[in-house]
This record gives C-alpha cells, sequence and structure tokens, in this order.
C-alpha cells in the first residue's frame, strides 16, 4: 500500500543548528502569527540507487527512513517548480515493489543498492496564522551523511527547509523567501540532502548525459533534433510513474510523446543514421498502439457519456446510461491489462536502453553538422508532401467509407507534419510555428471526424446488444445519426482549413 503527497519547499544554507540567534523574524511575514517549536527528531535515511546513478541523474530520490512521524520507504519524483511528488510505502527490509516499478523507467531495471546513508537531527517550527493552522513547516537540520560505496566518507552541514502545508497558497514560499535572504539566508546551492552528500563525499554529482556533449556542432541541425529527442524522452520516462498509477491523461501524454520520438525519428533520417533509429521506431509504435487502447476507450467514452447526457430525458429510452457504464467497465479493464503489461515487458525495458543510448551516443550522419535551415526544412517540406497528397486524395471522394480511411491518413500525415516543425522552432523560429499551427488546425478537424467514425462502429455495437436483449435501440440510433452530423460538419470545414494550411507564404517563409 503506498501514499502521495505533493511536496513544496526550498532549501538554505544555515550557519548553526544549536544557536538560532541568527534565525529571522518570520511572524508577521504574510499572515504568519506565530512560529510554534515542535521538537526535536533523530531521522536515518539510506538512500538507494543503481550503479550508475540513475535517479539521483534524474533528479529523483529513493530512500528508507528511521526516526519521525513518517518512517518508512520514501521516493520523490520532480515535479515543476519548488514541488516534488513523495510516494510513501511501510517500513521493510527490502526496497517494495510497487516503487521498484515506480523508478522502472529511470533504472531501467539495474539493480538498487545503498549508495549514502544520511542521518539528521531535526528540529521543527510551524508557521502558523490567526487561526492557528499550519501553512508551512520550517526545519533545521544537523545533517552527517556517509558514503556507502567504496572508501567510506564523511560530511557534515547544516540545512533548513521551509515546506508549504497542504494548500497553501505557493506565495508565503516567496515572502519567507525574501525575508530570509534579506537576514542574510541564501538558498542551498544542491536541490536535495542527496545531490549534495553525493558531490561532499566523492560520488559525483549525477546529471544525464547530455547529447550536446558529444561531437555535435552547436546550432546545427543535429543540434536542434538531438534537443527535442531529449525533450521527449525525458517526457516519456517521467510519464512512466503515473501511467502506472493511472493518473488523469498521463497515458494520454505518454503516446504523445511516444509520436513526437517516432515521428521526429522518420523526418529526420538524414540526421540520424536509419539501422539504429527504425528499430526504435517500430518498438515507440508498438508502445503506442499497446498505450491507445486505454486512451481511445477514454476518449471513446468520454464523448459518449457527454453525448448522452446532451439528450433530452424523453429521448433516452431504455437502460442506456446503464449499458454505456458496464461496456466502458468491461473495455476498460482489458486496456488496462495491456497498458501495464507492456511496461512491464522486456522490449519495454529494451526500448528504454535504446532511448539512452539514442541521447547519450547519437548515431549522427553527415548532414547533422550542416545548417538547420538546409536540413531540416528538407525534413518539414517532404512530410507536407506527403500530407498534400493524401488530403487532395480525400478531398476527391464522395462522402463514406473510402472517404473515412483516406481522411484518417490524412490526419496522420498532419500530425507527422506538425511535429517536424517542433524541433526547427529554436533555429526557424515563428515560420515554423506559424506552419505548425495550421497543420495542428487541419490535424484537429480531421481527428474530431476520426472520431465520429470510431464513435459510430461503437453505437452500432453498442445497439445489436441491446437488441439481443430485447432493449431499445432508438438511442443508440439517434446518437448514431449524431455523430454522422459531426463527420458532415467537419467534412465542410476542411477545404478552408487546408487552404489556410497550404498557403505557399507559409512554406516559403521557412528557407528566408
Amino acid at each position: 500500500m503506498t501514499r502521495s503527497k505533493r511536496e513544496t519547499e526550498r532549501k538554505y544554507d544555515a550557519p548553526s543548528a544549536d544557536d538560532t540567534s541568527w534565525f529571522p523574524e518570520l511572524t508577521g511575514v504574510d499572515g504568519i502569527a506565530a512560529v510554534v517549536e515542535r521538537g526535536i527528531d533523530e531521522l536515518d535515511a539510506v538512500y538507494y540507487d543503481t550503479d550508475r546513478l540513475c535517479l539521483a541523474g534524474a533528479s529523483a530520490t529513493l530512500r528508507r527512513r528511521t526516526g519521525g512521524a513518517d518512517a518508512g520507504w520514501h521516493l520523490k519524483l520532480p515535479l515543476s517548480g519548488d514541488s516534488r511528488e513523495e510516494v510513501q510505502a511501510p517500513l521493510s527490509d527490502t526496497v517494495p515493489d510497487t516503487l521498484r516499478d515506480l523508478v522502472l523507467s529511470r533504472s531501467r531495471g539495474a539493480e538498487l543498492t545503498p549508495a549514502v546513508r544520511i542521518r539528521s537531527t531535526r528540529r521543527t517550527w510551524h508557521l502558523v496564522d490567526s487561526d492557528s493552522a499550519v501553512r508551512a513547516e520550517l526545519t533545521l537540520d544537523r545533517v552527517r551523511a556517509e558514503s556507502l560505496r567504496g572508501t567510506s566518507t564523511l560530511a557534515a552541514w547544516t540545512e533548513m527547509e521551509v515546506e508549504l502545508a497542504e494548500d497553501t497558497d505557493p506565495g508565503l514560499l516567496d515572502q519567507v523567501d525574501k525575508t530570509l535572504h534579506n537576514n542574510g539566508v541564501d538558498r542551498a546551492g544542491n536541490p536535495s540532502k542527496l545531490a549534495r552528500a553525493l558531490d561532499v563525499t566523492g560520488l559525483g554529482a549525477p546529471r544525464l548525459p547530455d547529447a550536446r556533449a558529444q561531437d555535435v556542432v552547436p546550432g546545427s541541425a543535429g543540434d536542434d533534433v538531438l534537443r527535442y529527442l531529449d525533450k521527449q524522452v525525458r517526457a516519456l520516462v517521467d510519464l512512466d510513474p503515473a501511467v502506472r498509477r493511472d493518473r488523469p491523461d498521463s497515458v494520454h501524454k505518454m503516446r504523445v510523446a511516444c509520436r513526437r520520438l517516432r515521428s521526429t525519428l522518420r523526418s529526420y533520417r538524414s540526421v540520424l543514421a536509419r539501422e539504429a533509429t527504425d528499430p526504435i521506431r517500430d518498438d515507440l509504435k508498438w508502445l503506442g498502439g499497446e498505450l491507445g487502447a486505454e486512451r481511445d476507450q477514454e476518449v471513446l467514452m468520454e464523448r459518449l457519456g457527454t453525448r448522452i447526457a446532451a439528450e433530452p430525458p424523453e429521448l433516452v429510452l431504455g437502460p442506456v446510461v446503464a449499458r454505456l457504464k458496464a461496456w466502458n467497465v468491461t473495455n476498460t479493464a482489458e486496456a488496462r491489462r495491456r497498458t501495464l503489461e507492456a511496461l512491464r515487458s522486456p522490449r519495454y525495458l529494451s526500448l528504454l536502453d535504446s532511448l539512452a543510448a539514442l541521447t547519450e551516443r547519437p548515431p549522427l550522419r553527415r548532414k547533422a553538422a550542416r545548417n538547420p535551415k538546409k536540413v531540416i526544412v528538407k525534413g518539414i517540406l517532404k512530410e507536407y508532401d506527403q500530407l498534400t497528397e493524401r488530403m487532395a486524395h480525400a478531398l476527391e471522394l464522395s462522402p463514406g467509407t473510402e472517404r473515412d480511411t483516406a481522411l484518417h491518413e490524412a490526419r496522420k500525415s498532419a500530425k507527422k507534419t506538425r511535429y517536424a516543425t517542433e524541433p526547427a522552432r529554436a533555429s526557424l523560429g515563428k515560420p515554423a510555428k506559424r506552419l505548425g499551427k495550421r497543420v495542428k488546425a487541419v490535424q484537429k478537424v480531421l481527428g474530431d471526424h476520426q472520431d465520429s467514425v470510431v464513435a459510430r462502429d461503437a453505437l452500432r455495437d453498442l445497439a445489436l446488444a441491446a437488441h439481443t436483449v430485447g432493449e431499445p435501440g432508438f438511442t443508440w440510433g439517434l446518437l448514431y445519426g449524431r455523430e454522422q452530423a459531426v463527420a458532415a460538419d467537419r467534412e465542410r470545414e476542411l477545404p478552408s482549413l487546408w487552404a489556410d494550411a497550404s498557403r505557399s507564404r507559409l512554406r516559403k517563409a521557412l528557407t528566408r
């Protein structure tokens, strides 16, 4: 059993843990009515990581801590700004399987062993408002760190930490920070105790390998593409724990990261050798497909549920809502199983290794060193030309199944073209952004059209199931007709949107 919380905090260097005469006056800062001391705790934490310190290099920490009110296993994952998510599990002798799974995208299956032991004598104060509600917690730690690998090395320091209470306005942290700074208390140079311990005990400050530190010409086509790929790989790795815990929109975001990676490797084959990237593209296609079952079910359920809710009650005949819910439970369970099996599979671990190698040791081709305006523009226009062909073919067909299929293929080309413009924004700027925005508008309409096609297939199946047991089919047929009307509306919108996206000046601007 695990539980999680969001923590927002800042760390500061402190001159002393015993003599607090230097302690700034915080009463009156942004509604703080009193600073209440809560006592002293002795904390003992052992931090686990891989031999290469992959967790610390990805700004994650895993520790087993005794002492204090929250003894147990703590996994901290980075969020935006000063925030992190802390996932807690009960105290045990070995790393809990649930936490081992949550770090898998970072550890890539490598063994997790003790790296550093950190013991802290902690004094705690609560910053409370006039209603005695705790708005933040301030801790002062006398820290002793010890390396558990190789020669044992000891280090000691004192630090202070201010952590916001749940639902507290982040502005309080800024106000406290300002007061501390004005009183000579500065932010710590390291983001965490572990980072400082690794530094001062000689294990080394880890970091993710930087593709640009390789033989990549700054400002080149290779530089642009690798920067973008590195961002998407990090997105995929960071999203893994959220997908495993079924967090809202996480499957969708991870699937998008897969698509962006796959599309970029396709569009810029002139930059990265396809002998290395084609197998990665195959694995990304597989992963996107496994995630797609769950994501597609989410989209379809939301669409159908919204449609039913919008109908007047007198037009909803029979147990429509109950049937939809039962259908969703069955399909969601199967889709969820596929997602989790994919994330536990050897193929997924192999993909993570391949993506790490791609950014650490990129298989650069000769054109990678060239000006991005020559190389990247060519990649964008190649995808655009395929989009043009598919759009022309789709628009000349009469409405029906064949046209639906053609529009779906055009949608996939629109995505590839849009994704191809994204790595180009660093060097091409607004022209790449403008073209991507126009193509996105086309993609959006084509997406709604395809969702309507999928919804109609589902509605037909639901109607047949209802008919089999003697339930009224009226509402399912009504909804089917609504979706036909949506598809017709999108097809009418498409020509004008495509005309805007296909203006020659948008493409010419890329080469200026």
